[in-house]
């Protein structure tokens, strides 16, 4: 029942993604910018959730791995211009790299200092990129020579197709036994333990796949973007984003993120009038859907679907 239950979801985000294709041939570039960026913040929120919703670990700083990702990618184009797969590929790999340093020792902690130490690392990578500007272009941010495709709709298709097997690789791994491990491990990690399971191990795992993705994401956004800033890639107000983004789509979901990421770029654009004020509108949103839809949009989705 399960394996069916997912092959279902499976068939219809096939169905919906194969469906999103065609939108460049209905919409304007304008709406097709918002939707490249929301895909990106999807897989932002994706990668989070495997951490969170599965290990239990709240990670408050996901954007220090895309800004390593992100930020790697940039310089190495901006200082050699290799080919853009090359720094792409970068990106990943020193995003997982620093994962996996920052990993080792945070994941020793318990409670809370788990996050508060992903919190700091978020901190010293904005004052790393502040103060060697030289490098990273500082608070100016630093700008990217080349891009993917000056093309709305080729950009749009890669962000969509990107975000769509990046879905479904995450998805698989959270279905699959390492994923009913680390859901065991965040709900109970003694418990866990006395099974058999390296419950440290596991959450490794599944940091480094988080950061993969996010790296990965945050080097193709880069080339999308044309540039790196902090306020973009790296600030704590971008960190919350992604993961109000991953709570309202569906904590525990994975597919989930991208609903929510879809949510808060249409909201932001659409009272973006209202100045100042539309990250309070838009928050106090977020605050109403978690507090009415505990499983988030995903949840409510699939439940309608199953009443139906």
């Amino acid at each position: 029942m399960r394996s069916f239950a997912t092959a279902r979801i499976l068939l219809v985000g096939l169905g919906v993604i194969v469906l999103a294709s065609f939108l460049p041939l209905w919409v304007t570039g304008y709406i097709l910018g918002l939707l490249t960026l929301a895909y990106y913040f999807g897989v932002f929120a994706m990668a989070w959730d495997l951490l969170f919703g599965f290990a239990g670990e709240v990670n408050f700083g996901p954007t220090f791995l895309i800004g390593v990702g992100a930020y790697t990618a940039g310089i190495l184009d901006n200082l050699y211009q290799p080919p853009i797969a090359l720094c792409i590929a970068a990106g990943a790999l020193a995003a997982v790299t620093a994962g996996v340093v920052l990993a080792l020792p945070a994941l020793r902690l318990h409670g809370p200092y788990f996050g508060l130490t992903t919190l700091v690392a978020v901190l010293i990578l904005q004052n790393f990129v502040v103060v060697d500007a030289h490098l990273t272009g500082g608070e100016i941010g630093l700008t990217v020579p080349d891009v993917i495709s000056i093309s709305d709709a080729i950009n749009y298709l890669i962000a969509l197709w990107f975000m769509a097997v990046s879905g479904a690789i995450l998805f698989w791994l959270s279905r699959s036994p390492v994923g009913l491990i680390l859901q065991a491990s965040g709900q109970d990690a003694v418990q866990a333990g006395a099974l058999g399971f390296n419950v440290t191990k596991h959450k490794l795992a599944a940091f480094i796949i988080s950061a993969f993705f996010s790296g990965l994401a945050g080097a193709l956004l880069v080339f999308y973007l044309g540039s790196a800033s902090v306020g973009t890639l790296v600030d704590i107000t971008v960190s919350v984003q992604i993961i109000i983004a991953a709570v309202i789509g569906g904590r525990r979901t994975i597919l989930g993120g991208v609903l929510g990421a879809v949510f808060l770029i249409a909201m932001s654009e659409a009272l973006r009038p209202l100045g100042d004020l539309s990250n309070f509108v838009v928050f106090a949103m977020a605050l109403v859907v978690v507090l009415l839809f505990p499983s988030g949009f995903f949840g409510l989705l699939t439940r309608t679907r199953e009443q139906a």
